[in-house]
């Protein structure tokens, strides 16, 4: 997860997405994500997924200063402190499952999905509202970004393989077995969603919540970008929660 192995571009116009290597419990290569979106106001939000390297910070500081790093689910953490150390004045936040596996490193978060009251704000949601989904395992916040017309997650939905995401390393990024089958249009990815939903009835509430938005394009943290037919893309994945 160097600084010669992380693929950084502009996405659309001010979204930017530093795509790196990763292999999960050091085995399955499914690729590595941060998103760093301009505001309006001409601060940066980050989804801090991956290492701060040289590479990345040179980027971010071009954009303009960090005021938002952000822990999108409770296993998207590993890089928050150093994030936050490159840039103090930010506003941290992450879901309480995370907050609570950091306590050891000292941090101080500002915002903690899951134990503030419902509605609280954090001064960026002018430029991307979110949600939280209570009833996903990894306690999942997607976040939406109008002006783009971009959905941006983590963990609740994959692309693999990580094509891009490996393409400046020695490794294809290819998982034996079931590669290409855990994107959005294969059926295995409709059962892992599902699987993942430790509350049925809740996860069916935020996806309709979700498909309320008008996005077109996806940026997960594991595998390509969805490009376009974004909401076709998260239909089919979530057929289950979204039917009747």
């Amino acid at each position: 997860m160097t600084s010669q192995t992380t693929v950084i571009r502009e996405v659309v116009k001010d979204v930017w997405t530093f795509s790196c290597p990763f292999s999960r419990f050091g085995i399955f290569p499914v690729g590595g994500r941060s998103t760093a979106v301009k505001l309006s106001s001409g601060d940066v939000w980050v989804l801090a997924s991956t290492p701060l390297n040289d590479a990345t910070k040179t980027k971010l500081d071009e954009l303009g200063p960090v005021k938002y790093i952000v822990g999108a689910d409770a296993v998207h953490h590993l890089f928050l402190g150093e994030f936050k150390k490159q840039y103090p004045s930010a506003k941290l936040l992450a879901p309480e499952e995370a907050i609570q596996k950091k306590t050891k490193e000292g941090l101080t978060f500002d915002g903690s999905w899951g134990k503030d009251a419902e509605g609280t704000t954090h001064g960026f949601e002018n430029d991307i509202q979110h949600r939280f989904l209570a009833g996903h395992q990894n306690k999942e916040v997607v976040f939406f970004h109008p002006a783009s017309k971009t959905l941006i997650e983590a963990d609740l939905l994959f692309n693999l393989p990580a094509k891009e995401q490996y393409s400046k390393s020695s490794s294809s990024g290819h998982i034996p077995l079931i590669d290409g089958l855990l994107n959005p249009w294969n059926g295995l990815h409709k059962k892992f969603a599902w699987a993942t939903a430790t509350d049925k009835a809740a996860m069916k509430r935020d996806c309709r919540a979700i498909d309320q938005w008008d996005f077109t394009r996806i940026i997960p943290c594991h595998g390509d970008v969805v490009e376009d037919k974004g909401k076709e893309a998260f239909r089919e994945a979530f057929q289950a929660f979204l039917s009747d």
